[in-house]
């Protein structure tokens, strides 16, 4: 064999493994990538299923929090047909919704409590990890929050009070639970951490 061949067969392993951390890579940055639209698309339905509930029905501004309830609700519903993995979409959901409470002039406090007590207790009922769920909801809030240009601080204590609120209907359990991983949500909100995750008397 020639050194030239020699070389070249060597070489090819190299060439594969390569090749398969490329194709790796791209398949990776490709679902990423579709996540995201998935994502995306999630925050506009709800944000729109909002508004045009709003509008449709010419409900006061102070209706968008009851609107909110409506579309958690539905989003529950779907999930107890489809199966409780509809709500990993729970972030996006929540986000859209209180960009569009936000967009009808509603009470977005309001809502982002609502829409925290009312997933927390919709995952709860399909039997979902509450905790999991109340915090992609919480995230959602408090992006849509950043988002609009809304009092953060005040939207995130909402959104903490109602998932631990709701918890309390739940088991004391669900309530250990949803504070110990909302901490991690309070705790990068500037002067929140104290104030929204309320003491419980011993």
């Amino acid at each position: 064999m020639k050194k030239s061949e020699s070389a070249s067969a060597q070489d090819t392993p190299v060439k594969s493994s390569e090749g398969a951390q490329k194709t790796v890579k791209e398949g990776i940055i490709n679902g990423f990538q579709i996540i995201n639209q998935v994502e995306a698309g999630l925050v506009e339905l709800a944000r729109k299923t909002v508004s045009d509930t709003i509008n449709a029905t010419g409900a006061v501004a102070n209706g968008a929090v009851g609107v909110a309830g409506d579309v958690v609700k539905g989003t529950i519903a779907a999930a107890q047909e489809a199966g409780s993995g509809l709500l990993d979409g729970t972030k996006s959901i929540a986000k859209g919704i209180i960009i569009g409470v936000s967009e009808v002039g509603g009470d977005v406090v309001g809502a982002a409590a609502r829409t925290a007590r009312d997933v927390v207790t919709g995952a709860a009922d399909v039997g979902a990890d509450v905790a999991v769920v109340a915090r992609r909801a919480v995230d959602g809030i408090v992006e849509a929050a950043g988002q609009i240009g809304g009092n953060v601080n005040e939207v995130a204590k909402a959104a903490v009070n109602g998932a631990i609120e709701a918890a309390g209907s739940v088991g004391e359990n669900a309530v250990s639970a949803v504070r110990s991983i909302l901490m991690g949500v309070v705790s990068g909100v500037k002067d929140v951490a104290g104030a929204a995750i309320p003491r419980r008397d011993k």
